[in-house]
């Protein structure tokens, strides 16, 4: 039997249940596991993918058997009550029975011994720390341009590289590409993974905003990030990862500097009249001088001009709006440099105040 309050049973079973699929063909996989560890509390989802474990210190009295229970709908039953309310969980009988003032619940439960765990990773790994803010940061910078369902299966999911003590991240769905990196500091081994998009999105969702330590270890097949009472360990996606180091422009002489908000409100208002399926702009530029040109098949059309510092070339090059309005949203900052080659050539966009930062968009026919 375990006595709790709501919020400790409540913010350990959140962090755990997001990666919980609606629909399984295993019904196990809808459950998460509760079992007493030491003097804790332990709970622990899987999409056999991705296992995430969170701990609470709470003790069980009595003979505590771990049990697994439907997830979302213990989470909605706890969401439901008061947030003082004092909770029991009781084990009976193949049913789990929660008590909280007159409210009484009985759930199903399944067997505790067939509930699927990832199996431990064998040969060496990199492990190294940072803190949960870096490492948030760090992929908030460039998980936007991760592909979606591409058939190219390893472009959904983000390239980890561990070198020369810097973590590096990549991002490309094929049309962009984002890069960062942040130095660790002492020798590692060298590491290059793909780690999937969705344990991705839900790491940055449990990441606090907070000094505290990240623990991370990448092994072959395996990697692992240890932070607060969660530990998420997520399976990689084999495949070989583009060569970015080649898609990021470096002898592109022609340089604009500009406004990043001044910009990002041009391309918002511009997109409303681009068209719905390509989304293309076009950026006209002369000295001193960026005008932004949208139209759609109905042949409206809207026109920005934008201040900015350009001595290059003249130029008329098209983009695809979302994937300018992303790195704009994503990446804050006061202004952003552009470096092009000609209209066909991809644009390097970069940030004075993120050193270790760059995003690569190709050019489109408009």
């Amino acid at each position: 039997m375990i006595k709790a309050k709501r919020d400790d049973i409540l913010t350990p079973l959140s962090a755990v249940s997001g990666i919980i699929e609606r629909r399984h063909t295993l019904p196990i996989l809808s459950n998460v596991l509760i079992e007493q560890t030491g003097q804790n509390l332990a709970f622990l989802a899987t999409d056999i993918e991705i296992q995430i474990t969170a701990r609470t210190p709470l003790q069980a009295t009595g003979e505590t058997k771990a049990i697994t229970v439907g997830a979302r709908k213990l989470v909605d039953i706890l969401r439901a009550l008061p947030d003082s309310a004092d909770l029991t969980l009781q084990a009976q009988d193949k049913r789990l029975l929660v008590k909280a003032g007159k409210s009484r619940f009985t759930l199903q439960t399944l067997p505790a011994e067939d509930f699927p765990r990832l199996a431990k990773p064998a040969g060496e790994a990199a492990k190294f720390s940072l803190n949960q803010k870096s490492l948030r940061r760090l992929l908030g910078l460039v998980q936007y341009a991760m592909a979606q369902q591409d058939i190219r299966y390893y472009l959904n999911g983000l390239l980890m590289v561990v070198e020369d003590g810097q973590l590096k991240l990549v991002a490309t769905d094929g049309h962009r590409l984002a890069y960062a990196a942040t130095d660790l500091g002492g020798k590692l081994p060298r590491q290059e993974v793909i780690v999937p998009r969705k344990t991705v999105l839900e790491l940055s969702k449990l990441l606090a905003d907070s000094d505290e330590e990240v623990n991370i270890e990448i092994s072959a097949t395996q990697a692992a990030f240890r932070f607060g009472t969660v530990e998420l360990v997520s399976k990689l996606i084999d495949g070989k990862f583009p060569d970015y180091t080649r898609v990021i422009p470096t002898g592109h002489k022609n340089k604009l500097s500009v406004s990043r908000e001044n910009l990002r409100q041009a391309l918002q208002r511009a997109a409303i009249l681009s068209n719905e399926k390509f989304r293309g702009v076009r950026w006209v530029l002369t000295d001193g001088s960026l005008k932004i040109v949208s139209s759609n098949a109905e042949q409206e059309e809207a026109n920005e001009e934008v201040e900015v510092k350009y001595a290059g070339d003249a130029l008329d090059i098209g983009f695809n709006v979302n994937y300018l309005l992303d790195v704009l949203n994503n990446v804050g900052g006061e202004n952003i440099e552009c470096a092009f080659g000609d209209a066909s050539s991809s644009a390097l966009i970069s940030y004075p105040s993120e050193k270790d930062f760059r995003y690569v968009v190709m050019p489109m026919r408009i």
